[in-house]
């Protein structure tokens, strides 16, 4: 018997989240998707532990403050 199981619309985010963050620190992709850590929900596989990705808000706002 084979299980199948799909990626849920969060699970995919996190993926694309992972990505980005490689492609802006230009770093390896491949350690943060090992680990991901999922749990099965309604909606399908679920990312645990999704990447957490800075866009350097704080850059703009002090340079917004010096203007």
């Amino acid at each position: 018997m084979t299980t199948e199981f799909q990626l849920s619309d969060q699970s995919i985010g996190a993926i694309m989240m992972a990505l980005q963050k490689s492609l802006m620190e230009q770093s390896d992709i491949v350690p943060v998707l090992k680990g991901f850590r999922f749990q099965l929900s309604d909606q399908g596989l679920v990312v645990m532990n999704p990447p957490l990705v800075k866009f350097g808000l704080e850059e703009v706002q002090e340079q917004d403050a010096e203007v």
